[in-house]
């Protein structure tokens, strides 16, 4: 039966590899042609879509590409989205800007990897692929040209990924769904289309592809753990609209936590994005959220300090200075580490990576800021700390392996 679903798969893959012709090279429109609201409509989706994110190296130009996107199958960089004519977009027409969203073509037919998330951006009506196209061609051109990928064999040949699309990818528009409301149906349309959040929140199998029958049930995301974003969530209080709105808006909730890695970037790119499409998508995330009241987690401070005496002593030396009750960081709207969020999820990655790396203020300079210890603490001492904080500031069941799992977050964030 496996034999048969291969050669189907394969079969198919033929098929599309075949219809992947290219597309001729066009010029861009004129920037002073193109309709000024067109292009502040394409600007919002860019930014709701965190499109500078990915586009743009370290240090680079905006959307210029470049980024190095980790993957279990190695790196993939970022392509240059700005009209560059040789590097980038600047041979783009509108239809061939069109495949590339809805399909993962690039103009010449080759394949795009799934690293970029066209399985969702065929979610996107017209309307929306016009004004993205208006707002990235009317950009400045920058000449950078995009790194070679660096994949395990065979994935650096391109038609591979025909058999990945054959066995998964199925685009389709996005439907609304009957009896729930216009802003409901407006958020659950960015989630799934420009916004992406199942591309980090929501499992993938052996080969890369999203389990749709887990969707938002928790996913990995450039070494992070994205936590669940339905009933299965692990925050010790329940998301509401309003907390979900400040969070996304901001980076942070009193309630929740500090948005840490990737999301950090996500906010910082939210922040400037239309206030009523964040709260959509805050209306929709909300309501797949619900769960039942919960009881807050207690602090148990002195059980935890029996049980692990190291790590205690490095809290209270690198930790408590900001993190007890009446701290000036806690005064100032900090979440309390029982409320935070990475204490509760299963999987400690979160956790450890941000004793290693420490937070940045996703949204402003005033934001919420934390020191690295990667340099200070060996393995072994930051498995003592999350142990500690697991065991004081959560009920869950203590999390198994720890100096494994700070080896393996290192080792991830050196690669």
């Amino acid at each position: 039966m496996k034999l048969v679903v291969w050669i189907a798969a394969l079969a198919a893959a033929g098929a599309l590899a075949a219809c992947a012709a290219s597309i001729p090279l066009a010029s861009p429109p004129a920037p002073q042609t193109v309709p000024t609201a067109e292009v502040e409509l394409g600007a919002a989706l860019a930014k709701l879509g965190d499109c500078a994110v990915c586009h743009t190296a370290e240090g680079g130009a905006p959307y210029a590409g470049g980024r190095p996107i980790g993957t279990p199958f190695g790196q993939v960089f970022a392509t240059n989205l700005t009209p560059d004519r040789q590097t980038g977009i600047g041979g783009y027409s509108r239809a061939a800007f069109e495949r590339a969203m809805r399909k993962g073509l690039r103009r010449d037919g080759a394949q795009l990897y799934p690293a970029f998330p066209y399985d969702h951006f065929s979610y996107a009506g017209d309307r929306d692929i016009d004004a993205l196209y208006a707002f990235l061609i009317t950009r400045r051109p920058v000449h950078a040209v995009t790194p070679a990928n660096r994949l395990i064999p065979p994935l650096g040949f391109r038609p591979v990924v025909a058999v990945w699309k054959a066995l998964y990818f199925r685009p389709e528009p996005f439907a609304a769904t009957p009896g729930k409301g216009e802003q409901w149906n407006r958020g659950a349309y960015l989630v799934a289309s420009f916004g992406h959040c199942g591309g980090c929140h929501t499992p993938r199998n052996f080969l890369g592809a999203e389990q749709k029958a887990k969707a938002f049930d928790g996913g990995y995301a450039e070494g992070w753990y994205a936590p669940p974003l339905n009933a299965s969530t692990p925050a010790a209080t329940p998301w509401t609209e309003d907390r979900l709105f400040a969070y996304l808006r901001t980076g942070l909730d009193t309630n929740h936590a500090a948005a840490a890695g990737p999301m950090g970037a996500v906010a910082h790119e939210l922040a400037r994005a239309p206030e009523a499409d964040v709260r959509a998508m805050a209306v929709y995330l909300a309501d797949l959220m619900k769960t039942a009241p919960r009881s807050a987690p207690v602090d148990r401070a002195a059980e935890a300090a029996a049980q692990h005496p190291a790590g205690a002593a490095l809290y209270a030396g690198a930790c408590a200075a900001c993190h007890e009750p009446g701290a000036p960081m806690m005064i100032e709207g900090r979440p309390p580490l029982r409320l935070g969020t990475p204490l509760h999820e299963d999987d400690p990655r979160d956790t450890i990576a941000i004793v290693l790396h420490g937070l940045e203020p996703p949204v402003g300079a005033a934001g919420p800021y934390m020191p690295a210890y990667a340099a200070s603490f060996t393995d072994a001492q930051v498995a003592e700390i999350a142990a500690y904080l697991r065991t004081r500031f959560s009920q869950r069941p203590a999390w198994s392996k720890l100096p494994a799992a700070v080896a393996a977050v290192r080792k991830e964030a050196a690669a």
